[in-house]
């Protein structure tokens, strides 16, 4: 009884020591684990960040692609603009084209419907009233009227417009200096060409021209 209180302190002692090594122990295999853990944690680190930039760069590529696709669309849309463009303006000039020729037809329509019936009194009163005008003088000087206005507003096109005595001019350039922006049109019928701005204009029809200077 007595032999085993002297070495209960010891037993005790024993055990703490093999309680404290066990402790150190697990505790230098635990930081041994850690030491070679670390470089691992630090790999997985390294991975999830370069993940993270990977899926950063797809977006950025996505979106390049998508802009490599819109620079490629962008030719063509500017391509269709551009035609659409010229097909309004073409439009645009045929319409007023159009516009004109139709006055054109009018006036032509109600001139010959004049010279019908200056004719056809001529014609029942067999003989020209003394002090009358010839229908045909009267319609010719009409029209060399007209052609004096043309030329006058080609030259003021000219003037407005800086250009040579060999530019070309059309009726849609020269309708605005007109009242309601309409040519004059030969009362007997007749057809007017424009000419160049050093050009006199001429009427198709016999008589109707401008005296030469």
């Amino acid at each position: 009884m007595k032999s085993i209180k002297i070495l209960f302190p010891w037993l005790l002692a024993v055990s703490a020591l093999a309680g404290a090594y066990f402790f150190y122990a697990s505790s230098s295999q635990k930081e041994t684990e850690l030491v070679q853990l670390r470089p691992e944690v630090q790999e997985l680190q390294t991975l999830r960040a370069e993940n993270e930039e990977l899926k950063k760069l797809q977006g950025q590529g996505d979106e390049l692609a998508q802009l490599r696709k819109d620079n490629v669309d962008l030719p063509r849309l500017r391509n269709e603009v551009r035609q659409l463009r010229e097909e309004k303006l073409t439009l645009t000039r045929q319409t007023q084209s159009a516009q004109v020729q139709v006055q054109t037809a009018q006036a032509q329509a109600q001139a010959a419907q004049s010279l019908a019936q200056a004719l056809r009194t001529n014609a029942l009163s067999g003989l020209t009233p003394k002090g009358a005008q010839d229908p045909a003088l009267a319609l010719a000087n009409a029209c060399i009227n007209n052609l004096r206005q043309i030329d006058g507003a080609k030259q003021q096109w000219a003037l407005e417009n800086r250009k040579p005595a060999t530019a070309l001019v059309n009726q849609v350039e020269l309708a605005r200096y007109f009242k309601n922006n309409t040519m004059p049109v030969c009362p007997a019928g007749g057809i007017y060409t424009l000419n160049t701005v050093g050009l006199a204009p001429i009427c198709n029809m016999p008589g109707h021209a401008l005296p030469k200077q």
